[in-house]
């Protein structure tokens, strides 16, 4: 038993069974034992890989894009590169090479803001992105960046924002909760709120029983946050999750914990907990905004519209076999379809302040 499982045993003996939201927050937030508090979740001797960490081409092609998005609403003065959820920083220093590459003037003027909540990793952050350590502002929220045109970016930021679920049962939606089974140990069950049937894509009578709904109020006061403020000062918002692009029916609660799946009740605070995130839900929570809402991609689309393939061939020309096989294993990883591969699995919605056309989600504008 960790020493977060005992604590969250001792909160439901005192207060009674907790929300899936409740439960979630606590697991990766616990100020004493959450596990992006106290654990090293990223690379080989962590628990998971993220893109930007397979290969430099994702942060270059994620600073192409911004690129593109900020020439398209005319190379606008006093501009804000966020990222919010930056790792370890490798995504933000790979962007940042090829902005000033391709955009000079953008690449000296705009400030660099990262919204991190962990101490911990601000600290790794801050070897990463040691060249830029006087350029860069960290914020706790995203509302303290402060006003101006936005280029921001959140890769594999909402899958980490809690949900909430119910259940359908003969007499309605209930809320499921985790609660203590007869042995005390964490148990899933199943609570007394019920859901609004308004929020369902379907007539609650379709639904048959046993099917979970998911839903998270967090993940769309994040998004109407940063919708908000683009359109109060204007900018471009880039969010990559694994996810899907239709409101749907599903368990998509899981942990991952040494590269693999586990349980999700297993290892509180020692395993990373996640969920598919729901695009159709983040595009509505922009639109409900102002907002415009650029056609949704999935990762593959996205990384291939913006010349991935191009670049890998470039990075490989005159290297060795080897450096060559690994640059393309990168972009059959980061492009591709199938297991193992996040081309598919992975979403891109991009959405700004006003209605504009960006490479890729707007082909006509390139």
């Amino acid at each position: 038993m960790t020493p977060l499982a005992e604590k969250i045993i001792r909160l439901i003996q005192q207060t009674g069974p907790l929300r899936i939201s409740d439960y979630f927050a606590l697991c990766l937030a616990d100020p004493e034992h959450g596990y992006y508090q106290s654990r090293e979740p990223f690379g080989r001797s962590g628990d998971f890989t993220t893109a930007p960490e397979i290969s430099q081409l994702f942060g270059e092609m994620i600073g192409i894009f911004l690129v593109h998005a900020w020439q398209a609403q005319g190379a606008p003065a006093n501009v804000h590169i966020v990222e919010i959820g930056p790792g370890r920083g490798t995504l933000m220093s790979d962007a940042l090479r090829v902005i000033a590459k391709l955009a000079p003037e953008l690449y000296t003027s705009a400030g660099i803001h990262l919204v991190e909540t962990s101490e911990r990793l601000r600290n790794v952050q801050r070897q990463t992105l040691i060249r830029f350590k006087d350029r860069i502002s960290w914020h706790s929220a995203f509302e303290e960046v402060p006003a101006g045109f936005t280029l921001m970016v959140a890769n594999e930021l909402f899958d980490a924002v809690p949900i909430r679920q119910f259940v359908k049962t003969p007499k309605g939606f209930r809320e499921r909760v985790v609660g203590l089974d007869d042995t005390g140990a964490l148990s899933f069950g199943l609570g007394a709120g019920g859901l609004d049937p308004s929020l369902l894509p379907v007539k609650e009578d379709a639904v048959p029983d046993g099917e979970i709904f998911e839903v998270s109020p967090a993940r769309t006061a994040v998004m109407q946050a940063v919708a908000a403020k683009l359109v109060r000062d204007g900018g471009t918002a880039l969010t990559i999750d694994y996810g899907h692009l239709v409101t749907g029916f599903g368990d998509t609660l899981q942990a991952v914990y040494r590269h693999d799946y586990d349980p999700p009740l297993a290892r509180p605070g020692e395993a990373d907990l996640t969920s598919h995130v729901d695009f159709q839900a983040l595009a509505e929570a922009a639109l409900s905004m102002g907002a415009h809402v650029h056609r949704p991609a999935n990762q593959g689309e996205f990384l291939v519209g913006l010349g991935i393939i191009q670049r890998a061939g470039s990075l490989g020309a005159g290297r060795d076999e080897l450096t060559q096989a690994a640059i393309s294993d990168a972009v059959n990883r980061l492009a591709g379809e199938g297991p193992g591969r996040m081309g598919a699995l992975f979403k891109v919605l991009a959405v700004s302040g006003a209605p504009v056309k960006i490479t890729p989600f707007d082909p006509q504008s390139a």
